[in-house]
């Protein structure tokens, strides 16, 4: 096979020795001569003969045209016989000698050798000029005198008698044919032709791949022609191409266009690339030599590293994003990235590009500091310059902290507020707020901010603080503040009001500071005199009863304390009327029933004890009434009224009964008691006067043991019970004469 040419490159057929000086100047010739086609390939010129017929009889005449398209060639034309240059410059010449005749014109090169025979012999095989491969040819045996029997024959073997061949080839097949020629006296003799070659021409010849460019840049495209070319006697015949690069086919095959482009061309391409060509009637297939592509590879130059975001604008949390490039070079590139004073790369990426990029996740501060990259083709790593990525923190929840001069600040003590955020890029823009309302600012470049303020009684409630480096804003932690405020003069009021009351009415006193912290403990007072006090927990007023009597003329005032000290309100003067008439009755009636019975309770004490000792148990589980001596009572406790606000409630008086059986008389009193409930706790009752006051007791006839009652115990049912109690004589009286 010999080495592979290069693309471009054309195959000149080697001369023979005896015509080298020849064929020198007829190169020269064709360099110099015009009509080149783009590929540098010039055209061959070709021969008609007219007759068409190579073998001719001896005196016969043949016209030579030389042509290079099927329009009359231009410029003079170059003839030769048998290798020899004739003085002749018409496009047609005559001819009669047996030889080899070729022609060029100014636009073609040499056309090929054509031999015609001029003979002598009585009986010719002719064949047509031009005859190219796959063509269809018909021979002809011709005999100056009359033959018959003619049979023709190849290679020496009798083939067939219509003498056409099928679609030739250049194969050097030999043909003659025989025949019987009428002599002399009418007789027959055979007759054998002399042996003849067809001269089949190329239908095309092989294809030459050309590469345009030849040395292509890699990365770059790159144009493949599989360049052959018909005669014109053939331009209606269809030519089709496949392209293969080694022994594999770049498209598929066929493709009536006879060039190729390859879009980008890289080192590793450069292999062996050839050609086919292919008439699709006849089919006629050839192929061109194989030629090496050379691809040209550049060197990158020029390395950069970009970030983003832009220096100054990377935030901790984000990604960065690095890009290495270059502005030139060829190829497979590899990229690397890296951190100066790290030893590994950050990162590798090997592609077919100009540029790489890396992305470093959700950076942190720690990845602070100065970048480069690489970037490498074979031909050795070229490095970027440093760039250096600082990161932009966002502030931490800041830390609130309120400082007092005392464990409870108090209205006029001076408070320094402090905000600081452990982290965050300076400078740092702190907000101070109260109930989110905002008190101040201050911006520092590092450390905390401060801001103080002098306390008044709207200064309680919520305080927070603010930091912003524009990064995002973070809030701290509320922090409550508690001032206490003393309490103001308290206003004294009474409902019903009215410089006038009535005794026996309930009367509402009503006492509130305007101002103070709660809890706020109110003290009532009737002539400097404690009536009560009422706690008021979350500030407001407070209101305390009071039943009026007609000893309770006089000053009325009230105080307010939340252990900051003590304010009073002004007085009021209030004059009590007496009672109704009703009430007046009722209660002359009680006093004189009750020191009528002083005597008959004296005499009776002592009947009333013994009855208690002896029968106590007995009567108790006959009647289910516990009984008690006037002596052994007790007060009940005062429950405290737990809404101070709400009027207590009239409570009726709750009797309790007491059976008395003095030994064995037949006659019973009952003890009856009561006491008057309030629903405010004893300690604040108006001067406490309940304490001093005893049980109104009440004795009365209950009924009489009767003779038939062998147990001598009244058994009363519920009717008799019932019975007994309408019975009832009232007798009242106080419990200390008893004791007396």
């Amino acid at each position: 096979m010999g080495n592979k040419p290069s693309f471009g490159e054309t195959n000149l057929p080697c001369p023979q020795p005896r015509q080298f000086p020849m064929l020198l100047w007829l190169l020269l010739l064709l360099i110099l001569a015009p009509g080149r086609d783009q590929s540098g390939v010039t055209p061959k010129a070709f021969l008609l003969l007219n007759p068409p017929w190579s073998t001719n009889f001896h005196k016969d005449k043949v016209t030579l045209t030389c042509s290079d398209s099927l329009s009359p060639a231009q410029g003079d034309i170059y003839w030769y016989y048998n290798e020899n240059l004739l003085n002749k410059k018409s496009e047609e010449i005559q001819i009669d000698k047996t030889g080899y005749y070729k022609c060029k014109t100014q636009r073609s090169s040499l056309s090929d050798p054509i031999h015609v025979d001029f003979s002598s012999d009585k009986l010719i095989l002719q064949a047509p000029h031009p005859v190219f491969e796959g063509d269809d040819v018909v021979l002809r045996c011709q005999a100056r005198e009359k033959a018959k029997e003619i049979s023709l024959y190849r290679n020496k073997t009798l083939i067939q008698s219509d003498f056409t061949l099928k679609s030739v080839s250049r194969n050097n097949d030999t043909y003659h044919c025989t025949a019987l020629i009428q002599g002399f006296l009418w007789t027959w003799r055979k007759e054998i032709s002399k042996h003849l070659t067809i001269q089949v021409q190329e239908l095309f010849p092989p294809p030459m791949l050309i590469a345009s460019p030849s040395s292509p840049i890699e990365g770059s495209p790159v144009t493949l022609k599989c360049e052959t070319w018909l005669p014109p006697q053939r331009s209606h015949i269809q030519l089709q191409f496949c392209f293969f690069r080694e022994d594999k086919a770049l498209q598929k095959c066929w493709s009536s266009s006879p060039e190729l482009t390859l879009p980008t061309v890289w080192s590793e391409d450069a292999e062996s690339y050839w050609c086919q060509a292919e008439s699709v009637t006849p089919s006629i297939r050839k192929r061109s030599l194989r030629s090496q592509l050379y691809v040209q590879r550049i060197p990158v130059s020029d390395v950069t590293l970009e970030i983003q975001p832009p220096e100054g604008q990377l935030i901790e949390g984000e990604n960065l994003i690095l890009i290495c490039s270059v502005a030139k070079g060829t190829g497979t590139v590899t990229f690397s990235w890296h951190r100066e004073g790290t030893v590994r790369s950050l990162g590798t990426k090997t592609q077919r590009s100009l540029s790489a990029v890396l992305q470093i996740l959700t950076v942190k501060e720690s990845d602070a500091g100065r970048y480069y990259c690489a970037a490498d083709n074979i031909h050795g790593p070229i490095l970027s310059k440093l760039i250096r990525v600082t990161l932009r923190i966002p502030v931490s929840r800041p830390v609130f902290t309120l400082t007092s001069p005392r464990m409870q600040a108090m209205v006029g003590d001076v408070v320094e507020l402090h905000c600081e955020s452990q982290r965050g890029s300076p400078p740092i823009l702190y907000r101070f707020y109260h109930d989110n309302v905002t008190l101040g600012s201050s911006s520092v470049p590092s450390g905390r901010a401060g801001f103080k303020f002098s306390l008044t009684a709207e200064h309680s409630g919520n305080y927070s603080c603010e930091a912003d480096n524009s990064l995002g804003v973070q809030r701290s932690d509320r922090v409550i503040l508690s001032v206490t405020v003393p309490v103001s003069h308290p206003v004294f009021t009474f409902s019903p009001a009215g410089p006038q009351a009535v005794a026996g009415d309930v009367l509402e006193l009503h006492c509130e500071a305007q101002k103070g912290s709660p809890p706020i403990l109110y003290w009532f007072y009737y002539k400097n005199v404690t009536l009560g006090s009422r706690e008021a927990p979350f500030g407001g007023g407070a209101s305390f009863n009071l039943t009026l009597m007609a000893e309770h003329s006089g000053n009325f005032s009230c105080g307010a304390d939340n252990g900051l000290g003590v304010q009073h309100s002004e007085m009021v003067i209030l004059s009590i009327i007496g009672p109704p008439s009703n009430k007046t009755t009722l209660i002359t009636e009680g006093v004189t029933a009750g020191l009528l019975s002083i005597l008959g309770l004296a005499a009776t004490a002592a009947l009333v004890h013994y009855f208690r000792t002896q029968r106590n148990s007995e009567r108790l589980s006959t009647t289910r009434t516990p009984s008690y001596s006037p002596r052994e009572f007790k007060e009940p406790s005062r429950t405290s009224n737990t809404n101070p606000q709400e009027p207590p409630d009239p409570v009726e008086p709750q009797p309790v009964y007491n059976n008395v059986n003095p030994g064995d008389s037949d006659l019973v009193y009952s003890q009856i008691w009561s006491i008057q409930h309030t629903k405010e706790n004893s300690a604040n009752s108006p001067r406490k006067h309940w304490e001093d006051k005893e049980p109104t007791v009440i004795y009365s006839d209950l009924k009489k043991v009767y003779p038939d009652d062998s147990t001598g115990q009244a058994s009363i049912g519920d009717s008799d019970l019932e019975d007994a109690i309408e019975n009832y004589e009232n007798v009242p009286c106080i419990l200390s004469a008893l004791d007396r």
